[in-house]
């Protein structure tokens, strides 16, 4: 095992250990996306993004959000309608804050335009298909 490969266990181990009861998946059709995109002095880039699902075959609705800043460049976004499904995987809330109940979205996975907000190595989009078949025969 190289140094890059110890590294990238030990970052992955540390990364459960911290946020591991707190990772979680969700998975439905967009029923509104707000992005509000703020811009101080020229320089500093704001983007907040929030989505609001509902499962497939559920009467919940779920609130995500994207939040991230960027020096110089503005930061991009994936592009995202209403009725889009989508495979949002991200962060719950910690117990007892107010925020509980939102995710913090780490990656988006658009099933309707095959596309994603962080690329995933390999072919997982066709496993994730392949997973829901079998789930819902």
């Amino acid at each position: 095992m190289g140094f890059r490969e110890k590294l990238a266990e030990n970052y992955t181990k540390n990364y459960l250990r911290k946020y591991g009861d707190r990772i979680t998946q969700a998975q439905g059709k967009v029923m509104s996306i707000k992005i509000q995109e703020k811009s101080i002095l020229g320089i500093f880039h704001k983007l907040v993004v929030s989505i609001l699902i509902k499962p497939d075959r559920s009467k919940n609705i779920i609130k995500c959000y994207y939040k991230t800043n960027r020096w110089f460049k503005k930061p991009k976004f994936m592009t995202i309608a209403q009725g889009h499904s989508l495979i949002i995987q991200g962060l719950k809330g910690k117990k007892g804050k107010s925020d509980r109940e939102t995710i913090k979205i780490l990656n988006i996975l658009n099933m309707t335009t095959k596309g994603q907000l962080v690329p995933i190595e390999g072919d997982a989009i066709k496993k994730i298909q392949q997973a829901q078949k079998i789930k819902y025969r």
